[in-house]
């Protein structure tokens, strides 16, 4: 539908096509109507005064209503923004010498981010979620499938290329899981909301290991718990392509199972870590020293089998933090442990 289309439908006829179209005008502060007549007559019909006092312009009207539905329609068919790849290329460190290198990142890759604390790694992913152009103090640049951003991805809400989540995630609603899952849901129009609540809350329980229900206050959740639900929000609901997480093993969730997830929707992950677990299930590792990327390095096959191997262990050391949790007692075999673990020539290398 053209803007000229556009000006000659009856708002009875927008409003059965697209009733969302309602929410334009009372988001504008315009009275909303039902009325048969056509949009140019009703916005032609409007008081002067009253759009100079929005800050609006009569002639621009249809064009944003046009754009309005444009941008919801996109919501309501789960249109994500297309994404080849991201280039992160260098800037400089905090001493001013230049970082060169030129990084380019696919869907399904995960990327950790290492270095000391307060050597600028929480700077780089700020760099890479305000799709930097220079001008922040690191000077780096992000290319979006080889070219700066175009100024109209710079948008809010559900059309944002990266999603974000922070160490700290506190909840300040006073509402349940249920409805929290629900506003969000409803608002990227999806068609089975029952559905996708019941999906990302699941999702949520099974990454946090904590039970919780869908009536639970979100300001009750622990903070596992919450970065779990985020997750999984993420996971099945963002059409952000890219995804931020920064210290994620502090958070008190099954991290392998939540960076396969990601994986699994084909997002770009970039990973802030201290966890040598999560380091090594990325692709490369960033290091990051004094404000400045410092190293790339690649994940070498021995790493992998050292992975697999530290990953035996986790398993373990989570079935005896659920017992701790539980209050149970630790009365188990150390030999057995072990065993289970490592083979018999590592075991003996332990003696």
């Amino acid at each position: 539908m053209t803007d000229l289309d556009l000006l000659h439908t009856p708002i009875s006829d927008l409003l059965l096509k697209h009733p969302y179209a309602k929410d334009f005008f009372t988001l504008l502060g315009l009275p909303s109507t039902s009325c048969h007549t056509t949009v140019k007559v009703f916005f032609d019909s409007l008081d002067q005064d009253h759009i100079e006092n929005l800050g609006l312009v009569r002639d621009e009207l249809c064009s944003r209503l046009h754009d309005f539905i444009v941008q919801m329609e996109k919501l309501k068919t789960g249109k994500a923004p297309t994404l080849q790849s991201i280039t992160l290329c260098g800037g400089r460190n905090k001493d001013g010498h230049p970082e060169n290198i030129s990084l380019e990142l696919r869907p399904g890759d995960v990327v950790s981010v290492v270095g000391p604390t307060g050597s600028g790694k929480s700077r780089l992913l700020a760099d890479v979620e305000c799709l930097a152009q220079g001008d922040t103090p690191s000077g780096r640049r992000v290319l979006l499938d080889g070219q700066p951003p175009d100024e109209s991805l710079w948008l809010g809400g559900e059309q944002r290329l990266v999603a974000q989540l922070s160490q700290n995630m506190n909840f300040v609603m006073d509402v349940s899981v249920r409805e929290f899952l629900t506003l969000h849901a409803e608002s990227r129009l999806v068609d089975d909301i029952d559905a996708a609540v019941t999906q990302i809350f699941s999702t949520a329980v099974l990454l946090a290991g904590e039970p919780f229900t869908l009536d639970t206050p979100v300001t009750a959740l622990s903070g596992g718990q919450s970065r779990a639900l985020m997750i999984a929000d993420v996971a099945c609901l963002s059409a952000s392509p890219i995804v931020l997480i920064d210290e994620i093993e502090n958070a008190g969730v099954d991290r392998r199972q939540a960076l396969d997830l990601l994986v699994k929707q084909e997002k770009i992950v970039l990973l802030a870590t201290h966890d040598p677990l999560l380091a090594l299930l990325g692709q490369r590792r960033l290091v990051i020293r004094n404000g400045g990327i410092a190293d790339i390095i690649d994940t070498s096959d021995s790493e992998r089998t050292l992975l697999r191997k530290l990953n035996s262990f986790d398993r373990k050391f989570s079935e005896l933090r659920d017992r701790v949790r539980h209050g149970q007692r630790l009365d188990f075999d150390l030999d057995v442990f072990l065993a289970e673990c490592l083979s018999p020539a590592e075991q003996g290398q332990l003696e």
